[in-house]
């Protein structure tokens, strides 16, 4: 069985058949095994960013919202970086023309004797707050558990990783302002999965490559250079 095979099969989707759900499980572990993919991913790019309304719109599935999100993203960075305005006082700014137009909307409806559309309810449910409590507490915690092994140098390598990332966010932050960051990080975010999703054979065969040759490199740092660093610089001392 070939790849496009596969993935013509693992393309069917399951309606309830149990056999059919196992085959089209069975073809896509096929399929991911065959060949290198990014990340050593086992799942779609979908369910990677978590599915719903969100991964439609970021898959531009939902052409408008997603293109939408770029036009809103490109104005406030505009507003922003070139206005000289604070973030504060744009805000402020933003929220007093939306209260002043909706209020004044208002009255001129009960004057000419018009009904208003129902705003929808802005409440945050119980199951959502302990959802993304619960998400954010496990986070927390291993960035927790990393803190307190470098602090007492328990890891001596993930201290080395540690400090060449901070380094490289400082550099990269020398550069660019917070607002230019966060604009840049929404851009890709809305442009880079969708266009990975397009071309995700391609993209996976040149990745592996890359992620071959890079691998020997690595390889051949770690023996000589990082494998010599011990875990653990603190002596313990038998009790």
């Amino acid at each position: 069985m070939d790849m496009d095979s596969s993935q013509d099969l693992c393309s069917l989707e399951a309606n309830g058949d149990g056999r059919k759900e196992n085959l089209s499980n069975h073809c896509c572990s096929f399929s991911t095994n065959s060949g290198y993919r990014l990340f050593d991913r086992q799942r779609t790019i979908h369910q990677i960013i978590g599915g719903g309304k969100a991964a439609d719109v970021i898959l531009w599935k939902r052409r408008h919202v997603s293109f939408g999100v770029i036009i809103v993203s490109t104005v406030a960075w505009l507003l922003f970086e070139q206005s000289g305005l604070s973030f504060l006082s744009i805000c402020s700014d933003i929220f007093l023309i939306l209260i002043v137009i909706q209020f004044l909307r208002a009255n001129f409806a009960v004057l000419r004797n018009k009904q208003l559309q129902p705003l929808p309810e802005l409440v945050l449910s119980e199951e959502m707050v302990n959802n993304a409590a619960a998400s954010f507490r496990v986070k927390i915690n291993n960035v927790l558990l990393m803190a307190h092994d470098i602090t007492l140098g328990k890891d001596f390598r993930l201290f080395f990783k540690v400090v060449v990332c901070l380094w490289l966010l400082s550099v990269i932050g020398g550069f660019f302002s917070f607002f230019t960051l966060v604009y840049i990080g929404t851009i890709i975010s809305i442009t880079v999965p969708v266009l990975y999703n397009r071309y995700e054979d391609h993209v996976d065969k040149y990745a592996g490559v890359v992620h071959q040759k890079f691998s020997k490199h690595y390889r051949v740092v770690d023996e000589n250079i990082v494998s010599r660093f011990p875990r653990n610089l603190t002596k313990e001392k038998d009790t």
